[in-house]
């Protein structure tokens, strides 16, 4: 179930796609793992991923942090989207 998305969220999800230079590693999976949590993707509902498939791996875990460490709910989630996103743009560029 999709939770509700704010237009700044909306607008952040187009403008990560715009950037214009790809983002290291671990920023791209807290990108990953802001964007499901605050889409409101359940992760219990998640499949744990196989033992060979260290990309799925990798994803998973940065979005179990995401909610069991960090204890990130939906809005909180699309807020630091957002923030990262900006701060994304400032540091690799963006086309408007």
């Amino acid at each position: 179930m999709s939770a509700a998305q704010s237009p700044t969220f909306k607008k952040a999800i187009e403008e990560s796609r715009k950037l214009k230079a790809k983002p290291t590693n671990d920023e791209l999976l807290e990108l990953y793992a802001l964007f499901k949590t605050g889409n409101g993707e359940k992760f219990e509902d998640a499949t744990k991923p196989g033992a060979f498939d260290f990309q799925g791996k990798y994803k998973y875990n940065a979005w179990k942090k995401v909610i069991e460490e960090d204890e990130t709910s939906g809005p909180d989630a699309q807020k630091k989207y957002v923030t990262l996103v900006n701060s994304l743009k400032g540091k690799y560029g963006f086309e408007a």
